[in-house]
């Protein structure tokens, strides 16, 4: 067998496209319920997929979309993986870090209280 195949398993695929570090990882993702074949719950990690499938599953937080270009042979270096899918998945705006903002347009007086204003609270509130 020289060519690539006609079918393959679905979790191999996601290995061999490197969406996934490992196949167990991939097989597990599968099984959970958390990959759509066509829009179409996957609970199989032996379901077999199709150039033109389109994958719907999540990774790190994330909804990732691809198509199904042609179906691997090894799990290869990432440019070789990127040969095998086409990214479906919609563009999002950057977010903000959220953090950072509040540090640096933090107003005096809002947040966490000081030492020394802990210490005028207590004193106020009759504390020791």
């Amino acid at each position: 067998m020289t060519g690539t195949p006609d079918t393959q398993r679905v979790d191999v695929w996601l290995w061999h496209a490197r969406f996934y570090k490992t196949r167990s990882l991939a097989s597990k993702m599968v099984r959970g319920g958390k990959v759509r074949i066509n829009g179409t719950i996957c609970k199989k990690s032996s379901a077999l997929v199709y150039p033109d499938d389109v994958l719907t599953f999540t990774r790190a937080d994330e909804v990732l979309i691809a198509k199904i270009i042609s179906l691997g042979i090894r799990r290869g270096p990432a440019p070789e993986a990127r040969l095998l899918y086409e990214d479906l998945t919609p563009t999002r705006p950057a977010k903000k870090d959220k953090i950072q903002d509040s540090i640096i347009n933090r107003e005096k007086g809002s947040g966490r209280p000081t030492k020394s204003d802990r210490r005028a609270i207590d004193k106020l509130m009759n504390r020791l």
